[in-house]
């Protein structure tokens, strides 16, 4: 079969929609990111051009093949504790909570396949224990969120975890599974995944004492990064923390929070 080009028109057509969809801001010259991506997807229809596929996702003729669509021009890479003082700083909050005796609810924005969820999972069960917490994921990616909920990775994604971590809550693969390494099934039962969109009204979630919305907003224009900023805010308790990419600023973006580090942020608590 004839490869089919992507052209510069189809392109733009493509990251109006993706912007529509996810509200992610393509910056130009990824052609070959998304000819590669949706590819297989021509294939699959018999279309004969990308213009083809994108009236059948704006036809909602085949209404999976939207989240299909999204899920292939929005995944990212992702590794176990990235950027330690992250985790450090959750840690002492987790050792505060057990002191005052209350439970901690954190929310990872956007957790991609589960390795940051399951991070902060890690360091709530090392100083928490069996007391009430929570961790919850979300992600515009439905195919990410299977591979989360499965946990199994290749082993050099840990290369970052604390050795006694991946002793204590993973499973390292065997025969054919050699190379990879699973997330124990207790700790995998106390993290809960769900599938969302952060450029849409949220649903009900409740409040959390940490959020973490790393590397997200390098995607979004700044009225998105603003609204989207603004929506997750108010599910931050006073005196919660808001943690996002090492790259990244609130600076013009909101000023519900004060910046206490780099990439770390806090709701004042009155």
């Amino acid at each position: 079969m004839a490869m089919i080009t992507l052209t510069d028109r189809e392109f733009s057509q493509f990251q109006r929609f993706i912007y529509e969809a996810a509200g992610i801001f393509m910056a130009n010259g990824k052609q070959a990111l998304v000819s590669g991506r949706l590819a297989k997807r021509l294939a699959h229809f018999q279309l004969a051009s990308y213009g083809d596929y994108l009236q059948l996702l704006e036809s909602r003729r085949e209404p999976a093949e939207l989240q299909m669509a999204v899920d292939l021009l929005t995944t990212n890479e992702t590794y176990f504790f990235r950027e330690p003082k992250h985790f450090a700083l959750l840690r002492e909050l987790a050792q505060a909570a057990k002191a005052q005796q209350r439970g901690l609810r954190v929310w990872s924005g956007a957790c991609s396949s589960g390795e940051e969820p399951y991070s902060i999972a890690m360091v709530l069960a090392e100083v928490l224990g069996e007391a009430p917490w929570e961790v919850l994921g979300t992600d515009i990616s439905s195919r990410v969120l299977d591979k989360a909920r499965r946990g199994h990775y290749p082993m050099e994604r840990a290369s970052q975890m604390p050795p006694a971590y991946l002793k204590r809550y993973c499973l390292k693969g065997q025969g054919g599974e050699a190379g990879t390494m699973l997330v124990e099934r207790a700790l995998r039962a106390r993290v809960s995944f769900q599938h969302l969109n952060l450029v849409q009204p949220l649903p009900k979630l409740g409040s959390f004492d940490l959020i973490f919305l790393r590397n997200v907003m390098i995607y979004f224009d700044l009225a998105t990064k603003r609204a989207v900023v603004a929506r997750l805010l108010a599910q931050l308790r006073p005196g919660g923390h808001f943690l996002i990419g090492h790259s990244e600023t609130l600076n013009d973006i909101s000023d519900a929070v004060q910046a206490v580090a780099p990439s770390i942020y806090r709701k004042p608590a009155s």
